[in-house]
This record gives structure tokens, C-alpha cells and sequence, in this order.
């Protein structure tokens, strides 16, 4: 029998080890080892459950065919960063690929926070999964006639375990999406794309990939958005060909409080090869210098000084704001004098 709890129970049964603990970012997670969860609360199916019961139909079509949204969310100082923002952004995806999310987004918030609060999640890492549906064999969603959310939270999640030093980058063949195919910005399933130009990164001994657009121009990392640094400016691409990433938002924003000038424009690889600087950037990867890139020394090979400072401003905002995980303890009442 599968065990759940109701989302109306607001306490956590998450393993202690796991409260009030800061990822150590250098190591390795268990997950990237290829060993399954089996601790902590997973929502699915309307309701809490064990990780290790945690499942979804194989006639989902999520699994079947890659039709689904999803969104990558952190939680700092046990606050949830730009959680509406997010759940805004899941529910531009889910417009796009006409899918109904059964819950209002306001409702999806508040999903998010319980299950942090349940799995006792201080810092960590919110996966939230919609996907069309259990129906049946055949692509036509009108099989599906309720969409699954899933919505996991975990203490840590480690994207690359050089990113303290600086990353190594290559070029990948695989082409970006064309955004008059499956557009980049939707947040979905299929992200075979960019796995292919992950693995092939693996193969040559790289962290990451960069991918270039149709035509040639610099569009995005596998699962980041790209910055350079030049003599004039701190630069990323338009978004017509790569996601529209939270983080990347966060930084042009951090930008100009710094007084950093920043701007979005179409660069090829040469201006990457070129670069004084060079950053990725994502909510799973936060900021991570770039210090190679095809076999190239990005400026003098070290961490430049704008890529520092954007990395203290942005950490320094996380840890600073976002949707509180734990609720506020209820006023105190004062009577003749006296603290009730």
C-alpha cells in the first residue's frame, strides 16, 4: 500500500541530518552517483509521499513522450528565491503547450513551501514537474484528462564540482532549438537536445557546452544562460534562442545596481574566445566563471574581477530575500502588563 499524508498536516518528517545544513557545493550528491532518493516527501498525485513510494503511471505521457513543463527552483536561508517568478514562468510553459495546470498559481506556492517545510529544508533545490497525464499509447493529449503535478525538494544539488576554480567549456555540434520549432523558452520535458551536447561535452573531457543557434551565433550552455565580459560591457544573448532564465534576470538587474553595464545582443564565438570574462548561470548552477573555452584561456585564465563581484552581489541577494519557508510565529498578546 502507498503511504502519503494530506497537504493539510504542516509537519515535516524529513531525516534530521538533513535540517539546517549547508550543502557542501564541492561534492559529489548520491543522486549524481545514480542512486535513487529514499528519504524525505515527494507531492504527487494531490498528496505527500514517501520518496521511495513516490511514482507515476507508465502510460504517463510526461514519460511516454517528453509532454510536460518544468521549472528548477532554490531555497536559500530558509527562504524560497523569486518562488512567484517561477511559478509564473511554469505557467508561461504550460500556455504554450496548452496544458492545464489544476491548481492556481497562488496554489502551487504554497505547495512549493509545504513541501520544503516538510522535507526541513533550509537551503536546497525544488523541482517542480507538471506533465500532461496518465492516457495512453498515441501522442494525442486529449488521452490525458488530468495533468500530474510533482513537486520534489532537496538539501543539495551539485551542477559542477570544478565551478569553485572555474569551469572548462567546449563547443558543441548539436544545435540549439530553432525557436520556430520547440521554442527554447518553454521549459519542457524534452530536453534531449541539450543532452546529446552534454554528453558529447563528457566525451571531450569538458564541464559544459555551449550551443550555438541556427545561425551561428552563441545561444546558451546546456542547462545555462552565458555571459561574456568585454572591453565595453557585460553581454548575454537575446532570448529568442535560449531560456529565459530567473537567474539570468537576477543578474542583468545586479548589474546595474553595481554599476556594471550590461546588455543583450547577439555575440558569435570569436567574442567568446576574445572574452575578458566569461560566467554561466543558472538556478541549479547559480554563478560559475568560465576559465576555458575550446581549448582557449578565457582573459588571463583566472577568475576575472567582474565575475567576483557578481558573484558576491548574487549571493548576498539570495540569502536576503524570497517567500519564507517556516510561518511566522503567531503576535503575542499583552494583557494588564503581562505577555500572554
Amino acid at each position: 500500500m502507498t503511504r502519503e499524508t494530506s497537504p493539510s498536516v504542516a509537519q515535516g518528517t524529513a531525516s534530521d541530518g538533513a535540517r539546517g545544513s549547508r550543502p557542501d557545493r564541492g561534492a559529489a550528491s548520491e543522486t549524481a552517483r545514480g542512486s535513487r532518493p529514499n528519504d524525505g516527501l515527494v507531492y504527487v498525485s494531490g498528496a505527500f509521499r514517501t520518496s521511495a513510494d513516490a511514482s507515476v503511471s507508465v502510460f504517463d505521457h510526461g514519460l511516454l513522450y517528453g509532454d510536460g513543463i518544468f521549472e528548477g527552483i532554490r531555497a536559500y536561508n530558509g527562504r524560497v528565491f523569486r518562488l512567484e517568478r517561477h511559478i509564473e514562468r511554469l505557467f508561461d510553459s504550460a500556455r504554450a503547450i496548452r496544458l492545464e495546470i489544476p491548481h492556481a498559481p497562488a496554489e502551487v506556492c504554497d505547495i512549493v513551501v509545504e513541501t520544503c517545510r516538510r522535507n526541513g529544508i533550509r537551503d536546497g533545490y525544488i523541482r517542480l514537474v507538471v506533465t500532461r497525464g496518465p492516457g495512453d499509447l498515441g501522442i494525442d493529449p486529449r488521452k490525458c484528462p488530468q495533468a500530474e503535478l510533482i513537486v520534489m525538494a532537496r538539501p543539495t544539488l551539485t551542477m559542477y564540482s570544478a565551478a569553485p576554480a572555474g569551469i572548462r567549456v567546449i563547443t558543441s555540434t548539436f544545435r540549439r532549438n530553432a525557436p520556430d520549432a520547440t521554442s527554447p523558452s518553454i521549459k519542457s520535458l524534452n530536453y534531449l537536445n541539450n543532452i546529446l551536447a552534454r554528453i558529447e561535452a563528457n566525451d571531450r573531457g569538458a564541464d559544459e557546452a555551449l550551443m550555438l543557434d541556427g545561425q551561428g551565433y552563441v545561444a546558451e550552455a546546456t542547462v545555462d544562460n552565458v555571459f561574456i565580459v568585454t572591453g565595453h560591457a557585460l553581454l548575454t544573448p537575446p532570448t529568442a534562442t535560449n531560456l529565459k532564465g530567473v537567474t539570468r534576470e537576477t543578474i542583468l538587474a545586479l548589474a546595474v545596481s553595481l554599476g556594471i553595464r550590461a546588455e543583450e545582443k547577439p555575440f558569435t564565438l570569436f567574442d567568446v574566445w576574445t572574452a575578458r570574462e566569461a560566467f554561466i548561470c543558472g538556478t541549479g548552477a547559480e554563478v560559475v566563471p568560465v576559465v576555458s573555452v575550446d581549448n582557449r584561456p578565457i582573459g588571463d585564465g583566472a577568475i576575472g574581477p567582474v565575475t567576483v563581484r557578481i558573484i558576491a552581489a548574487y549571493d548576498e541577494l539570495v540569502r536576503s530575500q524570497g517567500r519564507p519557508i517556516q510561518p511566522d510565529a503567531p503576535p503575542r498578546e499583552f494583557v494588564a502588563g503581562y505577555r500572554v
